[in-house]
């Protein structure tokens, strides 16, 4: 299996949208390096949506429905000057939470290989994830936890809006574009893989060991249930290979990628140029999936950095959801 992965890495690293014949640069210690600020923005998402029924989309048709995506269109509406003679909003209208011109979630759909993508997920050949009756009950239960507006204390809340996760699985394993903060800062030594999220300012340590049976032995114990995991990593070729086990139980269950203790998510990162990295990732859990299943992802490189989003568990934000809890339970105020 790891072979076959290898080989479609390299095919991906040649043929991966602009790449063309740049040359990726390498490290001192020759290896290539993925240093740098990455991201994933894109119109792209994991799952193919029902209205998509092919895996790609023709450049011409990628375009126009990249020029329609309705979070494209609002950020771009939000960006222009406000009309100061407009007034306020008519009495009992209830507007967005914030401004809209805050969203990042790319302008285009991802190229990868040459072809305009409709998900990331390239197998099963639906784009679907081939998800487990329980996997759809933990579906439905984050769904409803990420709407609730009644919690009883912060364990109620999902775990990115208590500041213990970057929304959307920005983190990873696998790491999800979001609708903003899609960045990411690498920094790679000979000994490790350090990956800083920008998304609620995660950092993902992963130690390079000599080769697979290392990295294996390397792995903590089980009972250390590590926030985005526990990885590992070794060299195969030009494509680093990162290994993860033991997600967290409450990100495991929460999703988007369900991961039982049982789970595992294999990454490979291959330097294809000066500005790409070909990304894919292979998740196997039984618990979850009926089958394993694979993602295709580029990351692109930006201009300037990224920053702190000072996102903790416990901040003041904490404080006031609680509160209006407890005055709508009170019935001073609809939520």
């Amino acid at each position: 299996m790891m072979k076959a992965m290898m080989l479609l890495a390299a095919v991906l690293a040649l043929a991966c949208g602009s790449a063309g014949a740049q040359t990726p640069p390498r490290a001192a210690d020759g290896r290539p390096d993925l240093t740098g600020m990455w991201s994933n923005a894109s119109l792209t998402w994991l799952e193919r949506p029902a209205r998509f029924k092919s895996p790609t989309l023709p450049e011409a048709e990628a375009r126009a429905l990249a020029d329609a995506d309705p979070l494209k269109r609002a950020a771009e509406a939000d960006s222009r000057p406000s009309d100061p003679s407009a007034g306020p909003p008519p009495a009992g209208t209830l507007g967005p939470a914030h401004s809209a011109v805050f969203l990042d979630a790319g302008s285009a759909f991802a190229r990868i290989k040459g072809e305009y993508r409709t998900s990331w997920i390239v197998e099963p050949a639906d784009g679907r994830l081939p998800l487990t009756e329980l996997a759809r009950t933990r579906a439905r239960e984050a769904a409803a936890t990420s709407g609730r507006l009644d919690p009883t204390g912060p364990e109620d809340l999902a775990p990115n809006d208590r500041c213990l996760l970057g929304s959307r699985g920005s983190g990873g394993p696998g790491m999800l574009n979001n609708i903003y903060n899609s960045n990411y800062q690498f920094v790679q030594t000979p000994d490790a893989l350090v990956i800083v999220v920008e998304m609620n300012y995660g950092v993902r340590v992963i130690p390079i060991l000599r080769d697979r049976a290392a990295a294996r032995a390397a792995h903590r114990p089980a009972v250390l249930n590590l926030w985005m995991g526990d990885s590992v990593a070794w060299w195969e070729g030009d494509a680093l290979v990162v290994e993860t086990v033991n997600v967290n139980p409450q990100q495991g269950r929460f999703g988007p990628i369900f991961l039982s203790p049982q789970g595992r998510v294999t990454e490979l990162f291959t330097r294809a140029s000066a500005t790409q990295i070909a990304y894919e990732f292979r998740v196997e859990d039984p618990v979850h999936y009926t089958q394993p299943w694979r993602a295709e992802m580029v990351l692109d490189a930006l201009d300037g950095q990224i920053y702190e989003y000072a996102c903790h568990e416990g901040n003041y934000a904490m404080s006031g959801i609680l509160a209006g809890a407890r005055v709508k339970e009170a019935g001073g105020g609809a939520p």
